[in-house]
């Protein structure tokens, strides 16, 4: 059977990651953001993983140091085909069987990708004139029960079955 983790390729998986982390091209340190970065060779065991020191500050770090991918148990072509599949809009169950993991693995990585995705998010910064079509609010009694108590004396004193106060006499029992 051919599985899609093993079409993918470590190199292109980590030179994706570079890509996104540093647009530019251009590494900055995690810590304190300066470019002045060199290279400190590759990680022994993900030979395409690059390794870094940073001139400014002295702190080490790789191309997957502060992100969703650091620190994981599968490796980074798992991770990165798990992504692929969410955004084709794949369910976890389909996802499990076609990178052969187990399903509670999968939901648990679709779960934290989806919420480094949320978390990620830039806040929706609105400017100039906005404009907004059809907005209902439904305001509730919630905290404010003198509300509710005006609404029934209004209404004609009925409660929120349609019944009157005194409309309904409680039920006897008949003995048969």
């Amino acid at each position: 059977m051919l599985n899609l983790v093993n079409l993918l390729d470590d190199a292109k998986c980590f030179a994706t990651v570079r890509q996104l982390r540093w647009p530019d091209g251009v590494v900055h340190c995690p810590k304190c953001d300066s470019g002045q970065v060199t290279k400190r060779g590759k990680d022994d065991t993900q030979l395409h993983r690059q390794r870094y020191c940073c001139q400014n500050c002295g702190s080490q770090f790789d191309d997957l140091t502060d992100t969703i991918f650091a620190g994981r148990r599968q490796p980074l072509r798992t991770w990165i085909g798990c992504l692929y599949l969410m955004g084709l809009n794949v369910s976890n169950q389909q996802i499990a069987q076609e990178l052969d993991l187990n399903k509670d693995d999968v939901h648990q990585m679709t779960t934290q990708l989806r919420q480094a995705i949320v978390d990620n998010k830039p806040e929706v910064q609105l400017a100039g004139e906005v404009e907004c079509d059809e907005v209902y609010i439904t305001a509730g009694h919630k905290g404010n029960p003198e509300a509710l108590k005006k609404k029934a004396v209004k209404g004609g004193g009925a409660n929120s079955k349609g019944f009157g106060v005194g409309g309904r006499s409680p039920r006897k029992s008949r003995r048969s």
